[in-house]
């Protein structure tokens, strides 16, 4: 079945879309995005996500698209036509498509942003097998541009160190960045150790994530001990949890770092109530 996309105010079968060869995320990774999951046909932290996309805007001193103040009711039509009871729904803003490729950014008045959105149908995303064995990384190098916290495109290295961990026969990459853990591909990393949660401190050196934002609050109700720090590879190889968070995700147990085997092996307890709490919690909310 075909799915339905947005493109620039119009529904289309996905075979129809098309955007400009001049489309500036295209030649210049000129855009940002944002990826919001659908429990139960609902959203799942979607005010979050759209300050988060207004922020990056801001950021990269981009034009708000046009269609800005209408996301919720364009995501919303989205999840109805193509059907979406667990899933995702991808959104990308870029600087538009000027008519020719030059390094300087178009006038804002004479070129349109372009605004994209698709769906993932996904079926069992809250109930995924995987977060009752937990997963595999690696560590690499961070070789990124400095301003992380941004959500942009640009997202070449790290599809490579997802490649890289595929090739060393595991799931995922820590990225590490002067001796200290930045975060994962995709993701933010955390440790537990006697109790406390223990996670890199917000700056432009991380994506200020939507999920790790929620998680984190969550666990500050529940009465756990929450220190936001750098942590290196070697205190996560001591710890006795580690897990991950992301908007696809939720909450994710890592159980190898290395090769080192975290704690029993096993997804640990703070990770499986966090993670049980967070699906609870915002269902509740979801919109």
């Amino acid at each position: 079945m075909t799915r339905t996309v947005y493109v620039n105010g119009e529904y289309l079968p996905e075979t129809e879309a098309k955007v400009s060869i001049f489309y500036r995320a295209f030649l210049m990774a000129d855009g940002v995005y944002e990826v919001t999951s659908v429990l139960g046909g609902k959203l799942i932290d979607f005010e979050g996500h759209q300050k988060r996309l207004e922020r990056s805007l801001n950021e990269l001193d981009m034009k708000k698209p046009a269609a800005f103040d209408n996301l919720i009711e364009i995501h919303r039509k989205l999840v109805e036509l193509n059907g979406i009871e667990e899933g995702l729904i991808y959104l990308q803003v870029t600087r538009g498509a000027p008519g020719d490729r030059d390094f300087a950014f178009p006038d804002p008045e004479t070129t349109e942003p372009t605004l994209v959105l698709f769906t993932q149908n996904k079926p069992g995303l809250a109930d995924n097998p995987t977060a009752k064995t937990g997963i595999k990384v690696i560590s690499i190098e961070d070789i990124r541009w400095g301003r992380r916290d941004i959500k942009t495109v640009q997202l070449l290295y790290p599809s490579m160190g997802k490649m890289m961990a595929k090739k060393a026969g595991c799931d995922d990459a820590w990225m590490v960045e002067d001796g200290f853990v930045t975060e994962g591909t995709s993701n933010n990393a955390y440790i537990v150790k006697d109790g406390k949660i223990i996670t890199r401190n917000l700056s432009t050196d991380i994506l200020h994530g939507i999920t790790r934002a929620a998680v984190l609050k969550f666990a500050r109700e529940a009465q756990m001990v929450v220190e936001e720090r750098p942590f290196t590879i070697e205190e996560a190889k001591e710890a006795d949890e580690a897990f991950f968070t992301s908007a696809s995700a939720f909450v994710m147990p890592v159980v190898e770092i290395d090769g080192a085997t975290i704690g029993t092996g096993t997804p640990g307890d703070v990770a499986g109530r966090l993670r049980e709490i967070y699906l609870e919690e915002s269902r509740k909310v979801a919109v």
